[in-house]
């Protein structure tokens, strides 16, 4: 039997953020894949009125095609009143624009299930449109979409209601299963699904190029990540100052750069810090297999990307107790999980410099991270959803 999957995700690549919510394009496209499987992609655009929609952060999103091929996946880019500072608006300004539009293939083409990728505002939005089709819908959680709108005053309550009316719900690691049911949803409704991994792309590969290009000689870590509060690379900076001949790569943009450019030339690290900006993810095993360790002390996470193909590129990982760390670094080859302080991430780093594992056998620890199990098991969790649903 086909069953025919509208995936409704706010976090996708488009031609302006081509990294923004890959691993959602990359899931998207195993499932899509499969035989039996008809993957339909909603991906709304949220722009603020005129003239805020004029400002840098959102011409580029205007001129997004509204419908287009997206890398063999068939992809839709409604706009919604996006109303800066109000976000509490943003699920039901989203069903608004995408109803009309789902109402409309749904007619052509009738739909088995809605898939909610990020819980919000993608699990408030799809239930409002399941409740209008009669569709049963499912809700995927990935980590910050739990730990600050589901714990956030002013969307908790609209988190819970959209998992209290899901037939299904994913977590991204057992961890952010424990973070959902403490919530109060009810943890034997919480299924775990673990990100995937292109092992073909993602493997050791030689990086003294990449080193050569940027003038380093010697050890070299990096963090991979955008450059915002959460992820803390503040902390791997000020762990810099007692790592010396340590080169560290600063992988990503973000709003915080500025204050990490500053806090580099007030600790005195500068000269060793590069900040790469953006890199294009096909690009990205260079970067990865140039580091001898990748840092990565978030406040929160789910299971992040980063940790996993770091690791698939044989680069041991420092982490903080964030998510699914222990589940994923479950042996020295892998890393070390330690403290969000300057000297424990120092020291893990001192740690796996002096006795660098192999990286055949660092790769070895995620082989089971793979695109095809990602998809294999998302069908069978919507086929076993849909045999619930009355």
């Amino acid at each position: 039997m086909t069953l025919r999957i509208l995936t409704l995700a706010s976090l996708f690549p488009n031609a302006a953020a081509r990294n923004f919510g890959i691993f959602v394009e990359r899931q998207t496209a195993a499932l899509a894949a499969r035989e039996g499987m008809e993957v339909t992609v909603v991906n709304p655009i949220g722009l603020p009125p005129f003239p805020l929609d004029r400002h840098p952060r959102y011409r580029a999103l205007r001129g997004l095609p509204r419908h287009e091929r997206w890398r063999d996946l068939y992809v839709h880019r409604p706009r919604f009143r996006l109303l800066p500072g109000l976000p509490d608006r943003n699920p039901a300004a989203i069903a608004r624009a995408v109803l009309p539009l789902v109402r409309d293939l749904n007619a052509k083409r009738p739909f088995d299930l809605i898939d909610a990728e990020f819980f919000y505002p993608d699990g408030p939005a799809a239930q409002a449109i399941a409740g209008a089709l009669h569709l049963p819908y499912t809700v995927k959680a990935r980590g910050a979409d739990i730990h600050h709108w589901g714990r956030r005053e002013g969307s908790r309550e609209a988190v819970l209601e959209a998992a209290r009316g899901a037939t299904g719900l994913l977590a991204v690691c057992g961890a952010l299963k424990d973070d959902m049911a403490a919530l109060g949803m009810p943890s034997d409704g919480i299924t775990v699904h673990y990100t995937g991994c292109d092992q073909t792309r993602f493997r050791p590969v030689d990086g003294t190029g990449l080193r050569a290009r940027l003038s380093i000689d010697g050890p070299v870590i990096a963090t991979l990540g955008a450059l915002i509060e959460r992820k803390r690379q503040d902390l791997v900076i000020e762990a810099l100052a007692a790592l010396p001949g340590v080169t560290l790569l600063l992988i990503g943009k973000g709003e915080r750069e500025a204050a990490y450019r500053a806090l580099a030339q007030a600790r005195g690290v500068a000269d060793r810090v590069h900040f790469v900006g953006a890199v294009p993810h096909d690009d990205l095993p260079e970067w990865l297999s140039a580091a001898d360790v990748l840092v990565s002390p978030s406040d929160s996470e789910g299971l992040a990307n980063a940790w996993v193909e770091a690791l698939a590129c044989g680069t041991p990982v420092v982490v903080s107790e964030a998510g699914g760390a222990r589940e994923l670094v479950s042996s020295a080859v892998a890393g070390r999980v330690t403290a969000q302080e300057p000297a424990a991430i120092a020291a893990a780093v001192r740690e796996l410099l002096a006795d660098k594992p192999d990286r055949a056998a660092v790769r070895a620890t995620v082989e089971r991270f793979s695109w095809d199990r990602n998809g294999e098991e998302l069908e069978g969790f919507f086929r076993r959803a849909l045999a619930l649903y009355p």
